[in-house]
């Protein structure tokens, strides 16, 4: 058989090609290197949910500050009982704020975003701590007209008045927390309204009201009671109702987290 003659453009291009070195152990052992992921896009939001954490923190200390304060100042009065203490609503939702501001502290630190359940929850305390701050600055405002003076000291003003504002504002400032539905508006009814029954029944046995307009001796009649208890439920329902919407409304644009640096338009 007769030996092929070599192709002389082929041969021609192998003897321009460099001679490739040979690897070393060394760059054997070394792996590829990975391809560089995208950042996802809320890693630009976390330092913003860290403050909010901090912040969040800050308050619950201040709302327990209130509370053990508060706690002192009624210590003082001689028909002061503890378990009637612990029968104010501004109380009991402000305890409520301060499980409410650790959890979504925690949240904060570790997520972009909230969970639905927490904002449910946030909204309803946010809700009772602001109705509960509005009630009081109506009692004391119609105490002149009553003839008895209520004093504010300074834990009844950082659990009726600060602490419901700050609340409100990390509220409407908050860019993780999720839509909420409408449906709410009914669970925001249920405390306030088993609250109410719990208190007129017990009040009526042990002869103490939390409240003026709750008391009998300190009304005109029970219409008075139930024209205080509709404007109760209107401020709940309108409050949660301007909570559930400014939830609801599109990101602003200091609220969007940025591109992330070296990603290309496509």
């Amino acid at each position: 058989m007769c030996a092929r003659a070599s192709d002389p453009a082929r041969t021609e291009r192998a003897a321009r090609q460099p001679p490739t070195a040979p690897r070393t152990s060394a760059q054997r052992a070394l792996p590829a290197a990975p391809s560089r992921a995208a950042l996802p896009r809320t890693v630009a939001l976390l330092p913003l949910r860290r403050a909010f954490g901090i912040g969040r923190l800050l308050l619950a200390a201040t709302g327990v500050v209130a509370l053990l304060g508060y706690f002192d100042y009624v210590l003082g009065f001689a028909t002061f009982a503890v378990y009637n203490y612990f029968s104010y609503f501004t109380v009991q939702s402000a305890m409520a704020a301060v499980v409410a501001f650790v959890a979504g502290a925690l949240v904060a630190f570790r997520h972009a975003t909230d969970p639905a359940w927490l904002d449910w929850f946030r909204l309803l305390v946010t809700t009772y701590i602001m109705v509960s701050g509005i009630v009081f600055l109506t009692i004391v405002i119609q105490s002149s007209s009553r003839d008895y003076t209520i004093e504010v000291p300074w834990s009844s003003q950082l659990l009726h008045f600060w602490i419901p504002t700050i609340a409100l504002v990390d509220w409407l400032t908050d860019a993780g927390k999720a839509r909420l539905p409408w449906k709410l508006l009914a669970w925001v009814l249920v405390l306030p309204s088993i609250w109410g029954v719990f208190t007129l029944v017990r009040g009526s046995m042990v002869g103490w009201y939390p409240y003026f307009f709750l008391d009998p001796v300190q009304v005109s009649g029970p219409l008075e009671t139930v024209v205080y208890c509709l404007i109760a439920v209107l401020l709940f329902t309108g409050i949660a109702a301007i909570l559930i919407a400014t939830s609801r409304l599109p990101s602003q644009p200091w609220h969007r987290p940025r591109p992330e640096s070296g990603s290309q338009q496509r």
